[in-house]
């Protein structure tokens, strides 16, 4: 009687873990940071053309993981997206003329933003906006230009 109540616990203690793992696996694939630190400051940068840009998508310098797009919208004045990104505190040294691309991870992997640093003295602050941005490359748009021009040449 005894053994088959030591099992039974184990079996509990086991299943208990694995709902565990589970939860922390789904919280690491879903990009949500539960215990992310607020400490930094926003920069906002303006596309013509976000693709599938989403929030919580990774901000990244020379492939490092620098922040995370914290909001997207559309400028009702300029008709861009307007994309703010949250940098963490220890990348406050970038210049001002640092450049905003959108790349995609893989061929058909998930979109994010990659920043390319300037040269000048002065660095980026709370509110900055980046000037110098390139837009997402849409797949389909570059099938149909393909298709286009290779019907044009015969």
């Amino acid at each position: 009687m005894q053994e088959s109540r030591t099992l039974e616990l184990w079996v509990g203690l086991f299943v208990l873990a694995g709902i565990a793992a589970l939860f922390a696996l789904a919280m690491k694939v879903s990009n949500i940071a539960v215990f992310q630190s607020n400490s930094g400051y926003d920069v906002i940068a303006r596309f013509q053309n976000i693709g599938g840009l989403t929030e919580q998508a990774p901000v990244t310098l020379a492939g490092v993981q620098v922040g995370r797009v914290k909001s997207i919208e559309l400028d009702n004045s300029t008709f861009q997206a307007k994309v703010v990104l949250s940098i963490n505190g220890q990348y406050d040294d970038l210049p001002q003329d640092t450049s905003a691309s959108i790349l995609t991870a893989g061929l058909l992997g998930e979109q994010y933003v990659s920043l390319e640093p300037g040269g000048m003295d002065q660095k980026l602050k709370n509110g900055d906006e980046i000037m110098l941005t390139q837009s997402a490359m849409i797949l389909e748009k570059l099938i149909s230009q393909y298709l286009y021009q290779s019907a044009s040449k015969k």
